[in-house]
């Protein structure tokens, strides 16, 4: 039994370096500068969102849409308006949308199904 437990042991610490040995000097990590327009749509959603609650908090459409360009997407009023309103029917957080709304707004592009949620926020104004 002894020699069991030594040998596991041995086998765990042995496999534990070769294990270090590999991820670091034989095939480590390369980080590599990927387009933000390949991030999967859920990442690019919450980037949205974010931008939308820089845009509230600051009041600048051109720096909003400068900021939504990375996402490689050519209308940029109309992504917008499409992932405000997927926000609104999928009953995303109230914040994001009103975020959203309100850029959307900023845009020219206040739908019917966003005017619930357009005076939750004005811009300029958390």
């Amino acid at each position: 039994m002894i020699r069991f437990l030594i040998s596991l042991i041995v086998a765990i610490i042995l496999g534990g370096l070769i294990g270090l040995y590999m991820g670091w000097v034989v095939i480590p990590t390369q980080y590599v500068n990927s387009p933000a327009s390949s991030l999967a749509d859920r990442y690019k959603d919450e980037y949205t969102v974010m931008v939308a609650a820089g845009y509230l908090k600051d009041g600048d459409l051109g720096g909003a849409v400068d900021r939504l360009r990375v996402l490689g997407q050519g209308n940029i009023p109309a992504y917008v308006q499409s992932v405000t309103e997927r926000f609104i029917s999928n009953s995303r957080d109230a914040n994001d949308i009103a975020y959203l709304v309100a850029l959307a707004e900023g845009l020219g592009r206040l739908t019917p199904i966003m005017q619930p949620y357009a005076q939750l926020h004005a811009p300029g104004q958390p």
